[in-house]
């Protein structure tokens, strides 16, 4: 079922129209409800959290009691992964052997935390580890054969690279040139049938042959995996009771960072991270939760803390400096050097957000004064020295405020490196490829692309795009797709049912925070603006058509800059809506309690 939130008007009016905010498209979940039923009889829960459920393909009272209960037992044996036997062996001898071990990681949360476990796990056996962390400007992303070459002359003969690797295959040939054992433990595969590089083992549960059952590993969690295996054949029993544990904090950190699905042993390694953040024991993770304003003893950590308060400030070191840091602070046991380099992240972070912000205003600005920029239907920007960091977050943001594909381009020194981001249908990686020879490098998937090029090439690349989106995209508006995951009348809100529902918790890509819609909403009284752009509304259940009186069972909604979308529908006391939104549990100690959040409103169609 779906339903249109404001109505275009005709292609002719549009045409004569700046382009706006694009519309609102409500998308309704389709539930079998019986289905629902049995399983909320049978695992004995609420009937709005068994659709849910449904939603997820839990059907079963095992499969959602396991769903909502997630437990150390429910983690697969490392072993189950092609290639650990092997890689684990080879570990082991270097260790015995005293062997320095090269840990090569990425730039961003996924790598560096992958290297904190691997590093951490090594040492903890007596072993030796050193690591590479490439800088993001200088050096790229990936494997790099002048590194090998040095580690070598350096003694270095096991290298481990982690979140990256899959592609290296003329480094893995460098590595085997030189006599380095090559340990590949990576995520990255677009299907089964890709090619492998040569290597003493590879960790990737999406290569062929694997039956690993978890396939959307992130590269830390084949970290943890290796870790896990590492440890356990020295003593299983320590290692699943106290070093386990410590480690899932880095683990669910990186799992929530890089948006791999919520769903089978993913889940697992995020909830009992979190659990475990509740009291990190690590110098540097206090420090960084201190840089943060995060305290763990006052309010629980949630995935949201994780994506929006920590993930930031340690990809922060990637985009606008040296990510090698954030391995420093979370190793050191020197609290003072700890503080230091959490201070460090949290500047780094501030002129991250500054960079991003300058940059921003310029891509409104543009947008705003040039209706025919405006009008493309795939949206390329550039700008001389806009910061190579933040190129990828600000076509994010491009795509959320339009609703359009959108490339971000930074000029410097003569070459354009542009980061795209992309929307459901539609495949970006292909339009770059209908224009490959323009290119120094490209590359990505569907939805995220990046590239070099000389900047002379840069008109004609918007060219070629126009004319390409006009081919593939006209036939679409720009449009926001809200997903309704189910429907809840604003009267069966209780804490109770709010207690049922955190236990879907951590939330995030693949387990999404439930969107319901609510229809029939009356407002109590006149709706309040608040800083002249956000939305506070007092809302009633209409039960049968007619407003009913008084006030005793309202509840508070607060819509983030919707002011606006209240004085468009012409909202006042006594208007009857239909509400799109969330359930927040405000804490604040005056006017806490349950509450929601607006996603999306509607007028009500007339009885």
């Amino acid at each position: 079922m779906e339903v249109t939130a404001a109505d275009p008007g005709t292609p002719e009016k549009r045409e004569k129209m700046r382009p706006g905010p694009p519309r609102q498209r409500w998308k309704v979940t389709e539930t079998d409800h019986d289905q629902a039923a049995a399983l909320a009889k049978s695992a004995r829960v609420p009937l709005v959290l068994a659709e849910l459920l449904v939603a997820r393909g839990i059907t079963q009272p095992g499969e959602a009691f396991i769903f909502l209960n997630p437990e150390a037992d429910q983690l697969s044996d490392p072993f189950l992964m092609l290639g650990m036997t092997l890689a684990v062996e080879r570990l082991e001898r270097a260790i015995e052997l005293h062997e320095p071990v090269l840990l090569y990681g990425d730039y961003d949360v996924d790598g560096t935390t992958a290297v904190v476990l691997l590093k951490t796990a090594i040492e903890m056996l007596g072993g030796e580890a050193r690591f590479h962390v490439p800088h993001r400007l200088r050096e790229g992303y990936g494997l790099q054969s002048s590194v090998l070459e040095a580690a070598y002359a350096e003694g270095v003969r096991l290298v481990i690279t982690v979140d990256t690797g899959m592609r290296a295959f003329a480094e893995a040939e460098t590595a085997q040139r030189l006599g380095l054992d090559l340990i590949v433990t990576d995520h990255h595969l677009a299907k089964a049938g890709d090619q492998v590089p040569v290597a003493l083992a590879i960790l990737n549960p999406n290569q062929a042959g694997c039956g690993y059952p978890e396939k959307s590993l992130c590269g830390a969690a084949i970290a943890l995996k290796l870790a896990q295996a590492l440890l356990e054949r020295r003593d299983a029993a320590r290692t699943r009771e106290k070093t386990l544990p410590s480690f899932l904090k880095m683990a669910a950190i990186a799992t929530i960072a890089d948006a791999v699905p919520l769903h089978g042993e993913n889940r697992v390694i995020a909830a009992l991270g979190l659990r475990e953040l509740r009291r990190p024991a690590g110098t540097g993770l206090r420090a960084l939760f201190a840089a943060a304003a995060l305290d763990p003893a006052s309010k629980q950590i949630t995935g949201y803390d994780v994506a929006y308060r920590l993930a930031p400030r340690i990809n922060a070191a990637g985009r606008m400096d040296v990510a090698s840091e954030v391995i420093e602070l979370f190793t050191t046991r020197d609290s003072h050097r700890a503080i230091e380099l959490a201070t460090k992240l949290e500047r780094l972070n501030r002129e991250r957000r500054d960079a991003e912000a300058a940059a921003l205003t310029v891509i409104e600005k543009r947008l705003a004064a040039d209706e025919e920029f405006a009008a493309d239907r795939l949206l390329v920007v550039d700008g001389d020295g806009w910061h190579r960091g933040v190129i990828g977050i600000l076509a994010s943001r491009v795509v959320e405020r339009t609703a359009k594909p959108a490339i971000v381009v930074s000029v410097e020194e003569g070459v354009a490196h542009g980061s795209g981001r992309s929307v459901d249908g539609f495949q970006l990686l292909n339009a770059l490829e209908s224009c490959a020879e323009l290119f120094t490098r490209f590359g990505g998937h569907a939805f995220a692309v990046g590239f070099a090029m000389p900047a002379e090439a840069l008109p004609e690349l918007k060219r070629r795009l126009r004319v390409y989106a006009a081919e593939h995209l006209a036939a679409r508006e720009p449009e926001r797709v809200l997903n309704i995951h189910a429907e809840l009348p604003l009267d069966r809100i209780t804490p109770v049912l709010a207690g049922w529902l955190r236990k879907l918790e951590p939330l995030g890509h693949g387990n999404p925070e439930p969107n319901f819609v609510a229809r029939r909403v009356r407002l109590a009284s006149a709706p309040r603006a608040m800083k002249e752009r956000h939305l506070r509304l007092e809302l009633a259940q209409v039960q049968d058509g007619n407003a009913p009186p008084g006030r005793s069972s309202t509840i508070r909604a607060v819509g983030w800059g919707l002011a606006g979308r209240a004085l468009e529908l012409g909202l006042a006391a006594g208007s009857i809506i239909d509400l799109a939104y969330r359930i927040r549990e405000n804490d604040h100690p005056d006017f806490g309690g349950l509450e929601v959040e607006i996603m999306g409103m509607e007028i009500a169609a007339q009885d």
